[in-house]
């Protein structure tokens, strides 16, 4: 891929995950990215607007409406993974194809608002769970067989949180296309 492919693919580059536990500190900034996002989103989505929306935001990329539905498949299938990792020991999870999902019939025929106002909800109850977690807990782990990698939930936090972030870049480059 080219450089220029490259930043339109991840307008704000490549995760960076942790390798050493983070601070406290550093957790607390994850996670309000994470209670951020919602409010980011719906605000680039009114700014964007509807037909900027229906736009991919690169050649061959998703479109605006895309990128919303799968923001908020994304961070459920987050939200369930941290739960299956806090009340199981390393357990396997189920990876979805997320190009299919995307392509979806409800992707296309669903408003919106109904992802963002999911995302809002969702995210409410998944930084609750994470403000509660011990520091024991933050280490425990998760395996993916896509990727054939064990992540430790604080791993998790650092990916979801540039997730958000990486899509809401998504939208923004919609926002400057006009």
């Amino acid at each position: 891929m080219n450089e220029a492919n490259d930043s339109l693919k991840y307008p704000i580059g490549r995760p960076q995950l942790p390798t050493q536990p983070l601070t406290a500190a550093e957790r607390t900034t994850l996670i309000q990215q994470i209670a951020d996002l919602p409010a980011q989103l719906t605000a680039a989505a009114k700014a964007v607007g509807g037909v900027g929306l229906e736009q991919p935001y690169r050649p061959g990329g998703w479109n605006g409406r895309q990128v919303i539905h799968h923001v908020a498949d994304s961070h459920m299938n987050a939200y369930v993974r941290f739960r299956l990792a806090l009340t199981e020991d390393n357990p396997t999870i189920k990876p979805y194809e997320e190009s299919a999902w995307a392509e979806l019939p409800d992707v296309a025929a669903t408003p919106i608002t109904v992802s963002l106002t999911l995302l809002e909800a969702l995210h409410s109850r998944f930084v609750t769970l994470l403000h509660h977690l011990t520091d024991e807990q933050w280490q425990r782990t998760f395996y993916h067989p896509g990727n054939q990698r064990t992540s430790t939930l604080e791993q998790t936090l650092a990916l979801y949180a540039w997730h958000g972030r990486h899509h809401l870049g998504h939208l923004n480059l919609l926002l400057a296309k006009g």
